[in-house]
């Protein structure tokens, strides 16, 4: 007797959906198992804003540029595609970064991390902040630690470190990430590290010291544990498509809602035909999984509506070297709020990874949007792009017409991790729990990174499995 083919289906081709869709078929293949699995993405394209473009020799991201190794689950599905050898880290001659205040490049101090110092000599040698910001931030061993209850960023870094740490250091490096107000932001569901720092050492200098103490020589960050795939982000995305297939992978299917009928689930599409299944995946951004919920669970979509989004855009700028009077010998820089500036970073794409420029040419990345700054949306592209070429034309000295741009929007991009935040993710998992067969990831609830959204897939998956093995073999 052979048991019948589970049908799944999962609902979005982005990085969460293609991840889930990998474990499924790998789960059932390992298990010499048969399995109807198909993917459904409403783009004509699997991979959404993960999205590398070749260009007369440059290789421009238009999406999330990198992923860190810290995280296992991004290097651990490379391997698992035979990518592991295609893997590259930053530069080592180019591991430090900036930030912009005052007309001046100021270098972030070796051994900063986020929002504190591991290194004392550092951090007092450089010019970004005044004295008395500098003695305030020191101060932070000796301030008493705070309930563990969740509070916002900005609260956090202001209580620990005083207001200028928090407006100029990690303000601006804290928006390049998450693209939100350090107002906003729960710490718990952003960085609960700190709070873990606080409550075992009682200090966040200690707890950087005892943690990050010998890995602290890069300024800004721990840039080692940057990495890229050689051909760009996409690869992962066009090499999980390919081993998936064109019998499971469907593009340009996009989905009206859900329901269940007759003991099965039912997928809507957007023209009306009607796919059945055992067990469902939904692996959308949470405004965008909102109305496929809302007639099966009111209270379900009501929750993943609440989740706020911020605005963003990216803009590559490809230039001559000698076109640049001042290249900046670093990996990029950031621009705190309070300089009131259109851009919020950059990246000086060549110095970060080899092969992303042909040689004497410059590749930069600006970053804008989140929160702070939403004028710019309503901006033509032709103005928007001027606009930003001008800033960073007068920072970095460019004298010459760039060779070409290229502009990308996202109206929502950045799920903004409110304080509160994990309260609501634990209420839509208990409502997805009155829901046998159904599940739901994306960077909406523990994470925006690449290796977020494929552990938020893996683990949608593996829900779906438990399910469907709990339920009584059915034979043919």
């Amino acid at each position: 007797m052979q048991k019948i083919a589970p049908r799944i289906i999962v609902i979005g081709g982005g990085v969460t959906g293609l991840a889930a869709a990998w474990r499924l078929r790998q789960h059932f293949e390992k298990a010499n198992q048969p399995v109807a699995l198909q993917l459904l993405e409403g783009s004509p394209q699997q991979g959404r804003s993960v999205k590398t473009i070749a260009r007369e020799g440059f290789l421009l991201e238009t999406g999330a540029d990198c992923f860190i190794s810290e995280k296992p689950r991004g290097v651990g599905l490379a391997r698992e595609l035979g990518l592991e050898l295609d893997l590259i880290g930053t530069r080592p001659e180019f591991r430090r970064s900036f930030i912009r205040r005052g007309g001046s490049f100021h270098p972030i101090p070796e051994g900063f991390y986020l929002m504190g110092p591991s290194r004392f000599r550092p951090f007092l040698e450089n010019t970004l902040l005044s004295w008395p910001g500098k003695f305030r931030a020191m101060m932070e061993p000796l301030i008493p630690s705070h309930p563990q209850t969740d509070e916002s960023l900005a609260s956090f870094v202001r209580r620990r470190f005083g207001q200028e740490m928090l407006d100029w250091m990690a303000q601006p490096l804290i928006a390049g990430i998450y693209g939100a107000s350090p107002d906003v932001l729960s710490l718990r569901a952003t960085f609960p590290q700190f709070l873990e720092m606080e409550r075992t050492y009682g200090s966040v200098v200690f707890g950087l010291k005892k943690r990050h103490g010998s890995m602290s020589s890069a300024s800004g960050a721990r840039y080692s544990l940057f990495l890229i795939l050689r051909g760009g982000m996409q690869q992962l995305m066009d090499t999980l498509a390919a081993k998936l297939g064109s019998t499971i992978m469907s593009s340009g299917v996009g989905v009206r809602e859900i329901r269940r009928a007759d003991g099965s689930w039912q997928v809507v599409k957007s023209n009306g035909e009607i796919l059945t299944a055992d067990a469902v995946c939904i692996a959308l951004p949470a405004h965008a999984a909102t109305p496929v919920v809302h007639a099966l669970d009111p209270d379900l979509a009501n929750e993943l509506e609440a989740i706020p989004y911020a605005p963003a855009a990216t803009l590559n700028v490809a230039l001559r070297d000698m076109d640049i009077s001042k290249p900046l010998a670093g990996i990029g820089f950031v621009v705190p709020q309070k300089e009131q500036k259109l851009v919020l970073g950059c990246t000086c794409v060549q110095n970060k990874f080899e092969g992303r420029a042909p040689k004497g040419f410059t590749l930069l990345r600006a970053f804008l949007g989140g929160v702070q700054n939403v004028a710019w949306m309503d901006e033509k592209d032709e103005t928007l792009t001027a606009n930003v070429v001008k800033e960073l034309s007068e920072w970095l000295g460019i004298t010459g017409k760039p060779m070409f741009t290229h502009l990308e929007r996202y109206r929502r991009a950045l799920p903004q991790y409110a304080v509160g935040h994990l309260q609501r993710v634990v209420r839509i998992e208990e409502r997805l729990l009155r829901h046998p067969g159904l599940s739901m990831a994306g960077n909406w609830a523990y994470g925006i990174g690449v290796p977020d959204c494929i552990q938020a897939g893996e683990r949608a998956a593996d829900l779906l499995i438990s399910h469907l093995e709990r339920l009584e073999p059915a034979v043919s």
